[in-house]
């Protein structure tokens, strides 16, 4: 029932953000969005699962794992964080990047989804 109600609010949401780009989703509406995945993830014992679905957001977030690479190599790796800015600063247009994340994202579900009989 809650993840209903999640699902049924997201697309309430995207509906109305994409016929008019008044609707901003702020902070408040992703944190919660993101609590409760993170919620059921951890009540259904898939934690892991939830890190392979959430691959794009994992990467664009995360700035710990990119500063051990640059110790590690003790070059600057990115560009910029954000991970989209990096792309953008190297000459992709928004909406590329854009699509390309889709498809990142995209596949890591598809790989996650794969992976949920195996665990």
């Amino acid at each position: 029932m809650f993840c209903s109600a999640v699902v049924g609010a997201t697309i309430g949401f995207l509906w109305w953000k994409l016929l008019s780009r008044r609707r901003l989703h702020g902070d408040t509406g992703s944190l919660s969005r993101r609590a409760a995945l993170g919620t059921v993830a951890v009540l259904i014992k898939r934690e892991f699962l939830l890190a392979i679905v959430g691959a794009v957001f994992v990467a664009e977030r995360s700035r710990s794992w990119r500063r051990c690479l640059v110790q590690l190599w003790h070059r600057r790796i990115f560009k910029m964080a954000p991970l989209h800015h990096h792309f953008e600063l190297s000459g992709w247009k928004e909406p590329r990047v854009v699509v390309r994340f889709w498809i990142a994202a995209a596949l890591a579900a598809l790989l996650g989804l794969s992976t949920l009989k195996l665990q």
